[in-house]
C-alpha cells in the first residue's frame, strides 16, 4: 500500500526522508540536488511526525510504516539503487539537477561555491593543480569537485535517469 501527502500540502519540490533502509540512496538524491533527510536509526512515530511536520515523503522498504494512517510514505520495496531511482524519476519526477542544487552528501545543505584560492591547505595540491570548480558545505567544511567519485555519480545517473 502506497500513501502520499495530499496534494495541495506537498512542497513544490519533493523532499525526502530516507529510511534506515535508504543511506545510498539519500545520498545520490543529494548529489542530485534533493533536500533528503537520513537517520540510520529513528522511530516510525518520530519519522511520521517529522514528514508531516516539515512536508517531506518517507521513502521506505518497511512495509509496516508504508501501511500507517496519516503517514505520507512512498513504499519502494526491496529494489536496486537503479530502480529506486527510475521509480522516483517517475513518481516525483526526479532528474539530475546542476551543479549549483546540489547538496552535501553527509550533512544534506546546500552547498555554496568556493574560490580556489580560498582552499590553501583544504585540498592536496594536485586537486588544487587540476580542478577550478570547488563547493563546500556551510554547515560541516566538506569540499567537494569534479573528481572521480563526481564523474562515476554523472555516468551512473546518466545511465539509469
Amino acid at each position: 500500500m502506497i500513501s502520499f501527502p495530499a496534494e495541495s500540502s506537498m512542497a513544490k519540490e519533493p523532499r525526502f526522508i530516507a529510511d534506515c533502509h535508504f543511506g545510498k540512496l539519500a545520498k545520490y538524491l543529494r548529489f542530485m540536488g534533493y533536500d533528503t533527510l537520513y537517520f540510520p536509526h529513528i522511530e516510525d512515530n518520530d519519522l511520521i511526525v517529522l514528514a508531516n511536520e516539515q512536508l517531506r515523503t518517507i521513502l521506505t522498504h518497511d512495509r509496516r510504516l508504508s501501511q500507517r494512517k496519516h503517514a505520507p510514505v512512498f513504499y519502494l520495496g526491496s529494489i536496486d539503487l537503479s530502480g529506486q531511482l527510475k521509480i522516483l524519476g517517475q513518481r516525483f519526477g526526479v532528474i539530475n539537477k546542476d551543479d549549483e542544487s546540489r547538496r552535501c552528501l553527509i550533512c544534506n545543505e546546500l552547498l555554496q561555491h568556493i574560490d580556489k584560492e580560498t582552499l590553501v591547505d583544504k585540498v592536496p595540491d594536485g586537486v588544487k593543480k587540476h580542478f577550478d570548480f570547488f563547493q563546500q558545505c556551510p554547515a560541516c567544511g566538506r569540499i567537494y569537485w569534479h573528481g572521480d567519485h563526481y564523474h562515476t555519480m554523472m555516468r551512473y545517473l546518466d545511465s539509469i535517469l
